[in-house]
């Protein structure tokens, strides 16, 4: 069997391919540092190219805060099963606001107890379920939980940045960097 770790580099600015270096610069200055991921997602131009491109839109233009944001994004990982994006958004959840209770919940499959963050996370999890076509049962539940139809629309786009993460790091399977250890689960 092979270890995919070592199948992927870990990249540096220095080592990963020219027309990575753009994201990564950017990536780096949005978050404080460069993910590990992020540093093997770096050997495919396309792929971290478009990941920053669509964070840097949904951070800018997205209507959610950065706590809900990382539940949405905690929510996709747990439901894609990502390990080390279970654990980087369970870190930045945290230091968005999020209670400790909350992310628990969510990384077991539970509900955060705040009304509005429940209804997110089961309108969230239905559309990943579904594929989009969520009952209208779930739709209405979002709307009367005081969403609009455009942050339907949203979670779409942020399912699509957490697809490019989750599925590349099953893929991948870095090893959790510092700041992320004590969330990353085994």
């Amino acid at each position: 069997m092979t270890n995919r770790s070592h199948s992927f580099t870990i990249h540096t600015q220095q080592t990963a391919p020219a027309g990575s270096h753009p994201a990564m610069a950017r990536l780096q200055q949005a978050v404080g540092a460069l993910p590990n991921l992020a540093r093997a997602m770096a050997e495919s131009p396309v792929l971290l190219g478009a990941f920053a491109d669509l964070r840097a839109l949904v951070q800018s233009q997205g209507t959610f805060d950065a706590a809900t944001s990382e539940l949405l994004s905690l929510a996709n990982a747990v439901a894609n099963g990502c390990r080390y994006c279970t654990a980087i958004h369970s870190t930045f959840g945290l230091a968005a606001g999020l209670p400790a209770e909350t992310v628990a919940n969510v990384r077991t499959g539970g509900l955060p107890t705040d009304p509005s963050h429940r209804a997110l996370v089961e309108f969230t999890r239905a559309v990943l379920a579904t594929r989009g076509k969520v009952a209208d049962t779930d739709f209405d539940a979002f709307l009367a939980a005081g969403f609009e139809p455009a942050q339907a629309l949203e979670i779409i786009a942020r399912a699509a940045l957490s697809v490019m993460a989750n599925y590349a790091g099953r893929l991948i399977a870095p090893e959790p960097d510092d700041a992320i250890a004590a969330q990353y689960a085994t």
